[in-house]
């Protein structure tokens, strides 16, 4: 993997790129995230394994991609700290709808008509609902939590290279990372973020 620096220049050079309509840029930009989505979707789909049954690493993946694909077609990110925001969002995005298609009657309908009704093959929708909720409290943190949880979590970005580009101390982020995980904790009743 590329330092963060190299990595940094590399990014901001694609949006220079992409912000001058420069057709291969937003592929670069693309296949950048993407694998920071794949790493992503596999840790998400092995926290629930359940749901492995329904969705695969590749689909999960190609649906968050797609989403950040249109996204900057119309959306030209000012900053590489702007480009990881909105490729946080966009999974995130993926991941709340993931777990809403999952839960809501008529998913668990199918399944039951499939003849699929195990506990190995199907989440319970308490889980699935705890997921989407997890997600959506990062979404309602305070600015500064939410942008530490999408650079150390979605991203995969270390606490070193977070403090550079946000421009603040490692302790900053640590700190911040801490607060984020209590307050995520907290709400969900027991979900909480590794980085």
């Amino acid at each position: 993997m590329p330092s963060s620096e190299t990595t940094t220049t590399r990014i901001t050079n694609w949006l220079a790129r992409l912000r001058d309509d420069d057709p291969d840029a937003r592929g670069e930009l693309l296949r950048y995230a993407s694998r920071r989505l794949e790493r992503l979707a596999s840790r998400m789909l092995r926290s629930y394994p359940a749901l492995r049954a329904w969705e695969q690493t590749g689909d999960v993946l190609q649906a968050a991609a797609l989403r950040l694909y249109q996204v900057l077609a119309e959306v030209r990110p000012e900053s590489v700290h702007h480009f990881f925001r909105l490729a946080a969002l966009q999974i995130r995005r993926q991941l709340i709808d993931l777990a809403r298609s999952h839960f809501r009657p008529a998913g668990w309908a199918a399944r039951h008509e499939l003849g699929v009704d195990d506990q190995e093959s199907v989440a319970p929708a308490e889980r699935l609902s705890g997921w989407a909720e997890f997600h959506e409290t990062i979404a309602s943190l305070p600015d500064e939590l939410t942008e530490i949880v999408e650079l150390l979590w979605y991203q995969g970005l270390t606490q070193p290279e977070a403090a550079e580009l946000l421009g603040v101390s490692p302790a900053t982020v640590k700190r911040r990372w801490r607060e984020a995980r209590f307050t995520i904790f907290r709400v969900t009743g027991g979900e909480c973020p590794e980085s």
